[in-house]
């Protein structure tokens, strides 16, 4: 039981003072969520209170069954891009269907992921390398903040492509909205003001380091307050200033999405690309989290409960939600214990929904664009595009790719790319494992690459290592390699594969090697293997190729060339110790 439900773990052990940190961490996570569920609603082209709704039954959900002490799920930025960008395709903004494709989007991926944690298949997200996933993030966040300056102007300028969106911006800048500019610019102002320097001053001024942090983490809700306060006292929304307008007070009542097939089947693939991003984005920030407290997570269950979350999202009336990076580091820091304190934020944000939606409808929407762009240039990672740039050309292309169609096609093509770009480079690198001439090292028995090592070789051994597993990718690759290697060295009359780095062979590299050591034979050349690991012997040692190998299984290299070359072996044994590494 407490494997599926991890909340009996932790509350058995639950105290008074786990109590008081978890609930101090809910007030902080709390006064930071209001605002941006606001504004994530928006951002999926929702109506405000549905980002309320997806605050409240998906953290009690994963209070339930998620493995994360610190994790906080809820709308974020990615994700109602992602759903802007899916539903806008089906229904027009503002009608009841963009709605229920939403809140069906949100069933559906969530359907998605429970059945993926049911079946344990969290090692799916290793598919998504960072290079593309952290590319993908830096280009939705770059359109998101682009998206958002119409906000900030006061002009409409549709569009889910970064050259729609500043069309759209240039055609339209002379509709300016002087007012919205003045509200939006001062939020924006203001906000990245509290989020650079604020806590900096706060210090400064005496201000403990705790204090200081919440009254940080309070910026948006007094940035509300004060552009709410100056479009409601000054009458700006009769001047053209966008307000949030009336929010419906009261709690969702649990309900079924819209049940038609053709709409299921067209938000299909872009339900999956968000629960693939979705999960991508909880683990890494779960395991982050957790490995800080020496603590440890269930990624099949983190599918799980993610799951959970998103059909209860759907459920009660949400949209598409997942773990938060910057919600979950203030969780973290504020002292969050356990689980508990995301079920405290959602009682917290039920209590909102119920008694403060009717002061929130003079809110400027340019509040909310701010809210939005501060929040997410933190997740713009320019330091990690040179990182890749220096160390791997073939991933940065990929991160370029999905960089570039995320911008210019839209987030569904660069999520997509992304994905198939990553599969795509792991084939490729396994088809082409690294294959290394091996020698040995001078006073041991160590055998080591002739290209990196001083070595001793002899001449008519041919000693290789192979650097991966052998499976169907990669089966005629050795193949072409050893026979090419023959061909070109008539002295040859022995070849020992060292396994030692073989974790794992198919069928398909069975019957290679089946060939390869027939092949060998008619040229005269025995086929030896060396350092063989244990589940590879097992598997070999159900088909006929160690029946019909030509040469010997040796334990070790060392053993393979004292059978096969004995006095090269000692004499080198016997030898002073080197320097191996060349130059």
């Amino acid at each position: 039981m407490r494997r599926y439900f991890p909340i009996l773990e932790w509350l058995a052990v639950y105290d008074k003072p786990t109590f008081g940190a978890d609930l101090l961490a809910a007030l902080i996570v709390t006064i930071m969520l209001i605002p941006q569920s606001l504004a994530y609603a928006l951002l999926a082209g929702l109506p405000a209170e549905v980002g309320l709704y997806a605050s409240i039954a998906p953290l009690l959900l994963y209070a339930v069954f998620g493995t994360s002490r610190t994790l906080a799920v809820g709308p974020v930025a990615v994700v109602s891009l992602m759903t802007a960008a899916a539903v806008g395709q089906i229904a027009a903004q503002g009608t009841a269907e963009y709605l229920g494709a939403a809140i069906a989007m949100a069933v559906l991926s969530g359907l998605m992921l429970l059945g993926m944690g049911l079946l344990r298949l969290g090692f799916i997200a290793n598919f998504l390398s960072h290079p593309v996933i952290s590319g993908f993030i830096s280009a939705s966040a770059v359109l998101i903040a682009v998206g958002q300056l119409p906000g900030i102007l006061g002009i409409a300028a549709p569009g889910h492509t970064l050259v729609a969106v500043v069309t759209g911006i240039l055609s339209g800048i002379s509709g300016l909205n002087p007012f919205t500019l003045l509200l939006g610019g001062f939020a924006l102002g203001f906000l990245w003001w509290a989020r650079t320097r604020l806590k900096a001053v706060l210090l400064r001024a005496g201000v403990r380091p705790g204090l200081a942090t919440v009254i940080v983490r309070a910026a948006p809700v007094l940035a509300v307050a004060l552009t709410t306060l100056a479009t409601w006292g000054f009458g700006l929304a009769a001047h053209g200033v966008a307000v949030v307008g009336d929010i419906p007070t009261g709690l969702p009542m649990p309900a079924l999405p819209p049940l038609d097939p053709a709409l299921w089947q067209a938000i299909l693939l872009p339900a999956a690309l968000i629960s693939l991003v979705g999960y991508v984005e909880t683990v890494s920030v779960a395991q982050t989290l957790a490995a800080k407290r020496r603590q440890r997570i269930d990624p099949d269950q983190e599918l799980v409960a993610l799951g959970a979350a998103n059909i209860g999202a759907g459920l009660s009336g949400g949209f598409p939600v997942t773990g938060g990076f910057a919600r979950s580091v203030v969780n973290f820091d504020a002292g969050a214990q356990t689980p508990a304190a995301g079920a405290f934020t959602a009682l917290a944000m039920a209590l909102a929904t119920l008694f403060l939606t009717p002061l929130l409808s003079h809110l400027p929407k340019a509040t909310l664009a701010a809210t939005i762009i501060v929040a997410v240039l933190g997740l713009v990672d320019l330091a990690a595009i040179r990182r890749v740039w220096a160390s791997n050309r073939a991933d940065f292309a990929a991160m370029a790719v999905t960089i570039l169609l995320t911008l210019l096609v839209g987030v569904e093509a660069g999520i997509a790319a992304g994905v198939a770009l990553s599969i795509l480079l792991h084939l490729y690198r396994t088809s082409q494992p690294h294959v290394a001439v091996i020698g040995q090292v001078q006073g041991t028995e160590h055998f080591r690459n002739v290209r990196r090592h001083t070595v001793t070789t002899v001449p008519d051994v041919l000693a290789l290592r192979i650097d991966e597993a052998l499976y169907f990718p990669n089966a005629r690759f050795l193949e072409d390699t050893l026979l090419g290697a023959i061909a070109e060295d008539k002295a040859i009359r022995h070849v020992v594969l060292n396994c030692v780095a073989v974790n794992d062979i198919d069928s398909s590299a069975v019957e290679s090697l089946e060939a390869i050591n027939t092949r060998l034979h008619d040229a005269g050349v025995q086929l030896h293997l060396a350092e063989v690991k244990g589940p590879v012997m097992d598997r070999l040692l159900r088909t006929h190729l160690l029946h019909d190998l030509t040469g010997t299984v040796y334990l070790t290299m060392y053993d393979a060339m004292l059978a096969l070359a004995p006095k090269a072996a000692r004499d080198c044994r016997a030898l002073p110790r080197c320097e191996t590494a060349k130059p």
